[in-house]
């Protein structure tokens, strides 16, 4: 018969103990891939994202710039999710991010996106929209030609803008993600923007001016989108 050996039980406790602290320092990886209509207004925001991750669950973001119109973003963010869909690493969620501008398949592009899994962040008429929302409510139709004065007078009517010379904005400044979160406020851009987009129900989205969906990526980068999470961590446990 096979001699039984005694393991010491201080022993035992510290192999469990460490057990334990190696599953908590586990990370899980939420690998989110963005792909812009711009080349370096949406890129440069997403960029300088602070993304929010606990002490489990972070994120690994992937942003891409085009230069090209809405349905060439939704075509090449449909390619790059299929590309990694049977690698090791695919991506958890995919994102096309683009404007109207006077495209007239813009509502054919959203659409052909939800249908192959592909989320959108647009916006009606501009990007510029939703950091536009970062100081106030906008519920009127504005033209892109617009927002560049509407956001320098914004910043500049927080009394808080620290140069000699007024703020004007920069369409492809690296600093607009920090300049809306220091003098605006992100929370309120979710919330305005996300009140705007419910007024409408229909699906004719060249229509619906002013409107951005881009409050829903936001919060995925926030950490804050349950049903992302949940997607992750349902597929860990899976495996």
């Amino acid at each position: 018969m096979a001699r039984k050996i005694k393991i010491d039980n201080a022993i035992l406790k510290r192999f469990e103990q460490k057990t334990r602290k190696q599953k908590a320092s586990k990370k899980i990886s939420c690998r989110i891939l963005i792909v812009c209509e711009g080349e370096k207004t949406e890129p440069n925001y997403f960029k300088k994202f602070k993304l929010i991750s606990n002490n489990s669950f972070t994120y690994e973001v992937h942003c891409e710039g085009c230069g090209e119109g809405t349905m060439k973003v939704v075509n090449t963010a449909i390619h790059l999710a299929k590309k990694t869909e049977l690698s090791s690493q695919p991506y958890d969620s995919v994102w096309a991010v683009f404007d109207k501008d006077n495209f007239a398949d813009f509502n054919a592009a959203i659409e052909k996106a939800e249908n192959n899994n592909i989320n959108v962040a647009w916006s009606n008429e501009a990007f510029e929209l939703w950091y536009l929302y970062h100081f106030h409510n906008r519920t009127t139709r504005m033209s892109r030609n617009d927002y560049k004065k509407a956001i320098s007078d914004a910043v500049n009517a927080t009394g808080k803008w620290p140069k000699k010379q007024p703020y004007e904005y920069k369409k492809e400044d690296e600093n607009n993600y920090n300049i809306m979160n220091t003098y605006g406020n992100i929370r309120n851009a979710i919330k305005w923007a996300k009140q705007q987009h419910q007024t409408f129900a229909d699906k004719n989205y060249a229509n619906q001016n002013p409107c951005t969906t881009v409050y829903k990526l936001a919060l995925q980068l926030l950490n804050e989108d349950k049903d992302l999470i949940d997607a992750v961590m349902n597929k860990i446990n899976s495996n």
